[in-house]
């Protein structure tokens, strides 16, 4: 199907540096969010190894249909779950390595959220608390389960949504690329509805703005991703800016539209 995208990040107002790093490669319908963690330039060097790695290996299995997958095919997922499962999985052991190799990289980590498009679906892998959204009939829907502390409290029904969102462990999350080997990855797939709209994006927007105002500010500006993006970033720095901000628009255009151009700024405001 034919999409539009527009992607940004912004180092926010109270971050030193911007360990955030996103990736969208139109060609093979693959988008990827990631937010680094460890300090220093360690959290940077995560995020940015595993969008690589995880291109890397979709780029692969593209160009070379004969080659031997390094985990092995799982036959209950489809290929799509399987390309983004392996990648994911594959981020995860290069981060590890990097973190073992390298002291200034010991602890370092990310979250990841990524999609890939195959024809009239898509699959999103998550781990950490990096999110996806879908915007459909003027409604929006969280497709992503935080890997965080206070959402899993909040699933046992152990704190309220209210508590969770001042509470003192609200950024402790539960699973990290880089902290294992083993590492459990979340998959999705979801059919693609004309007009469907998602949004990928790191903590830094979820974690300041409310559903409802992303919900406004997306619907209101749909036909201007561009636009879109830069009040979300505005709104979330305007909130206290308290982390990176990342965010990938992604927009399937009703059938009765034009083809729309393809848009992207991975510039680090």
């Amino acid at each position: 199907m034919e999409f539009k995208y527009y992607g940004q990040t912004d180092q926010g107002l109270k971050r030193t540096i911007n360990e955030d790093y996103f990736g969208v490669n139109e060609n093979l319908g693959l988008i990827l969010v990631a937010d680094g963690m460890g300090g220093h330039n360690a959290g940077e060097v995560a995020s940015k190894t595993a969008v690589e790695t995880i291109t890397k290996f979709i780029q692969r299995c593209s160009e070379d249909k004969d080659f031997t997958w390094p985990y092995g095919f799982n036959p209950n997922l489809s290929e799509a779950e399987n390309r983004l499962l392996t990648g994911v999985r594959l981020a995860n052991r290069e981060v590890c390595n990097l973190a073992s190799e390298k002291k200034e990289f010991s602890g370092m980590g990310t979250t990841i959220v990524g999609a890939l498009i195959n024809n009239n679906k898509i699959t999103i892998a998550h781990v950490g608390d990096s999110r996806a959204y879908r915007i459909q009939n003027k409604k929006i829907e969280q497709l992503t389960v935080d890997h965080s502390w206070v959402s899993e409290q909040m699933q046992k029904k152990l704190i309220t949504e209210d508590e969770a969102k001042n509470h003192r462990w609200k950024n402790v999350i539960t699973r990290a690329l880089g902290n294992k080997l083993d590492i459990e990855v979340d998959l999705k797939t979801f059919d693609i509805v004309s007009g469907d709209i998602f949004l990928f994006c790191t903590d830094g927007l979820s974690g300041m703005i409310m559903n409802e105002d992303i919900l406004n500010i997306i619907e209101s500006s749909k036909d201007n991703l561009k636009t879109a993006t830069e009040i979300l970033i505005k709104k979330s720095n305007d909130a206290g800016g308290l982390d990176n901000i990342t965010l990938v628009i992604l927009c399937f255009p009703e059938k009765s539209e034009n083809k729309p151009d393809t848009i992207i700024d991975k510039e680090k405001s």
